[in-house]
């Protein structure tokens, strides 16, 4: 029961802070989700229980969702740990966790293998691919194109050519946004 009520009183605070957010009075929020200014004063200070109705009107007046107002608190979002792939010489970061907004994932890598030229390690699949590289020089193979890029400089490309990249002369890291098919490509080894 102590989960449910640190649960509780962690959705309370997040109304409020919410609310105090956006400026707005309790009278504010009280209009536009059609609750007294009272219930909703008895609301946030836990001198009420919240109806799954309440809560919906709310949060949407609040312009967030159910699930985030409800979201559990925990550190393991906090923290992100690297994946290493020895085999591929990539270690990953994934930001933002699997499938974030618009369907893209983000990912922070470091590669230290340099690319190979064989048929077998150029990929096509549907999509595009951006990235960004942060340090070192990456090599991107694209097609029969071989493309360096440098630190500062960015690639955005259809991944419907054969691709493959890698390091060029030490390691390169970069910060890349991927598509479904992109993340399943070149992150299917971290799933």
């Amino acid at each position: 029961m102590k989960q449910d009520g640190d649960l509780d009183s962690v959705v309370r605070g997040r109304i409020r802070g919410l609310r105090v957010a956006r400026g707005w009075s309790l009278d504010d929020l009280a209009g536009r989700c059609y609750l007294s200014p009272s219930t909703l004063s008895r609301i946030e200070t836990g001198h009420r229980r919240i109806s799954l109705d309440q809560l919906s009107a709310i949060a949407r007046a609040l312009g967030t969702t159910l699930d985030q107002l409800v979201e559990p608190v925990g550190d393991e979002d906090v923290v992100i740990r690297p994946r290493h792939d020895e085999t591929r010489g990539v270690t990953t970061w994934m930001l933002g966790g699997r499938d974030g907004p618009h369907g893209v994932t983000v990912a922070k890598m470091r590669v230290t293998r340099p690319v190979r030229r064989g048929v077998d390690e150029l990929k096509v699949h549907p999509g595009r691919d951006w990235f960004t590289v942060l340090s070192g020089t990456l090599t991107l193979l694209l097609g029969e194109r071989t493309i360096r890029v440098e630190a500062g400089q960015a690639a955005e490309f259809s991944t419907m050519i054969p691709h493959a990249f890698g390091a060029d002369d030490g390691p390169a890291e970069i910060l890349c946004v991927l598509d479904h098919e992109g993340q399943r490509t070149h992150l299917w080894q971290l799933t």
